[in-house]
């Protein structure tokens, strides 16, 4: 049964409780205070060619090549894939794997760009700002070519998003600024300080996706990025159909299946995405690139990345350009306080820990986290489950996680998935409360990724096996038209005298035959 939520704001919209979900200390403040700022260019810039989900990009470049700022370096290479573009103009001096922020730790391919600190910016294409006059198809286009790609951490093309298809009718559009998980606050400060350029972006969704309703759902422990964005939608003319609705402050509220339950008491299926059930969800900081996108032309080549923690000396939010080396922005911070115990890129709970500072980051890194030793205690080695059901009271997406913990650490791949691992969106609730310490999302990340492995290999399998059923059927097809020639020419052999010269065809050929045998007889003769 829903239970109603008072809203501590003017809002009079009914709100819903997910299940589970958690309190948790915010450490906001560390950063929030300081205006976003933008530091000094990095000496290089690591760029990553593929900061988004789907297919990698195609590298358009090669070492030694001079770029400029804004130029596409990598092209997409399918419908759910996104471009990448220079972050400054310099010159390419190497393409190679490099780390990247991901939680295997492993490399992936990366143009090394050298700036040459002109800032010089390529041709751009000429803003849109007659959108609303347009082909929906050409905005999408555009959003496409900018390579904008969901900011709150997912990555997953905007363009394609965008896109719901013909069969489905989008009633709702939902703006995420919840920025739910502590520590970060990117989201806070760019509403606070560009609420009318993301609330331009707003306008330009709501007129591809032709919906009723817009709510832009925020914490309210943001009290000052709720008023920015109140008194920007004041001024425009978007009030019929968009409200800013506070929410309660509670872990994980800002993740897209809870917003939309917080929100519209709706339920997106298992394994189904929000557009099944009429919603679509953006971040506040894709709405921003949109704008930039169409109303400037300009690529997505920068993001505001918070940089805190209290083994940072100075925490705050830096805007930087996308392959800036994670230790440039914490020298831009005052470097270390102290050493730190664990170096995190994204927040305490979703984030990963990172093995090298020289790791750049991309469109999807919204913090850098240095946590001091008393923020990340060591918890000691992991206790045996002792079955208390903490974690399945917390989990807000209704798992079993002791099942799934079991059964990953048994390797029983098709087991956990029966308890729906996909869904778990690996907010890291149940580790929190875990009183054995066990790594629970580990467990999950790692029976993910041995399932994707395996289902690759299952691809793989099917596809050569599709090969080699079509070079067999090649096969039998050349030898059914070979056996039908032969056939035809048998038949032209048995068949009956021509009624018109009366001659028999069988008779016609040995005569011919007969007489070139001669011939070769009387030409040998001569010879002699």
């Amino acid at each position: 049964m829903a239970i109603a939520l008072k809203p501590k704001s003017t809002s009079q919209r009914r709100l819903w409780r997910f299940h589970g979900g958690i309190h948790i200390p915010d450490e906001k403040a560390l950063s929030n205070e300081r205006a976003i700022e933008r530091p000094p260019l990095a000496e290089r810039l690591w760029v990553p060619l593929q900061q988004h989900i789907g297919a990698p990009g195609r590298p358009l470049v090669a070492v030694g090549d001079h770029v400029l700022k804004g130029q596409m370096i990598a092209e997409p290479t399918g419908f759910i894939s996104a471009p990448v573009h220079a972050p400054t103009s310099g010159r390419v001096v190497a393409i190679e794997p490099h780390p990247v922020p991901h939680p295997s730790g492993l490399s992936a391919p990366c143009a090394l760009i050298e700036p040459d600190g002109l800032e010089t910016w390529a041709e751009l294409p000429p803003p849109l700002a007659d959108y609303p006059q347009l082909d929906p198809a050409l905005i999408r286009e555009r959003i496409r070519w900018a390579g904008v790609v969901g900011m709150g951490g997912a990555s997953f093309p905007t363009s394609v998003k965008l896109t719901p298809g013909t069969d489905r009718e989008i009633q709702t559009l939902i703006i995420n600024g919840a920025e739910c998980e502590p520590y970060i606050t990117c989201d806070d400060r760019l509403m606070r300080e560009r609420a009318a350029h993301i609330l331009e972006g707003v306008r330009i969704m709501h007129h591809l996706l032709r919906v009723r309703t817009v709510l832009i759902g925020i914490e309210d422990n943001k009290p000052e990025a709720i008023a920015a964005m109140q008194l920007a939608l004041a001024e425009t003319d978007m009030g019929g159909y968009t409200e800013i609705v506070p929410i309660p402050t509670l872990y994980p509220s800002g993740g897209e299946k809870q917003l939309i339950r917080i929100l519209t008491g709706k339920e997106v299926p298992t394994s189904g995405i929000p557009a099944q059930i009429g919603i679509v969800c953006q971040n506040v900081g894709t709405a921003a690139a949109v704008a930039d996108a169409v109303l400037e032309g300009k690529p997505l080549i920068a993001r505001v990345v918070t940089v805190t923690g209290r083994a940072i000396a100075a925490p705050r939010n830096l805007e930087v350009p996308v392959g800036t080396p994670i230790e440039h922005l914490i020298a831009q911070c005052g470097g270390y306080r102290e050493a730190p115990r664990k170096l995190v890129c994204g927040g305490p709970m979703m984030g990963f820990e990172l093995r090298e500072s020289a790791t750049p980051i991309t469109k999807a890194t919204n913090c850098v986290l240095a946590l001091a030793p008393e923020e990340a205690p060591d918890p000691g080695p992991a206790l045996a489950c002792i079955r208390c059901g903490r974690c399945a009271e917390v989990c807000p997406t209704r798992l079993l996680p002791q099942q799934m913990y079991w059964n990953a650490r048994a390797k029983d791949l098709d087991r956990v998935q029966d308890y729906n691992l996909f869904d778990c969106i690996e907010c890291g609730c149940c580790a929190q409360v875990c009183p054995s310490h066990i790594p629970l999302v580990q467990y999950y990340r790692y029976a993910k990724t041995e399932i994707w492995a395996r289902e690759q290999e299952k691809r793989k399998s099917e596809q050569a096996r599709a090969r080699h059923a079509a070079k067999q059927a090649r096969l039998e097809r050349q030898e059914q038209e070979k056996q039908a020639r032969l056939r035809k020419q048998k038949e032209a052999l048995a068949a009956p005298k021509s009624t018109d010269s009366g001659e028999d065809p069988k008779q016609a050929l040995i005569a011919a035959a007969r007489e070139r045998a001669a011939a070769r007889r009387t030409s040998d003769t001569g010879s002699a």
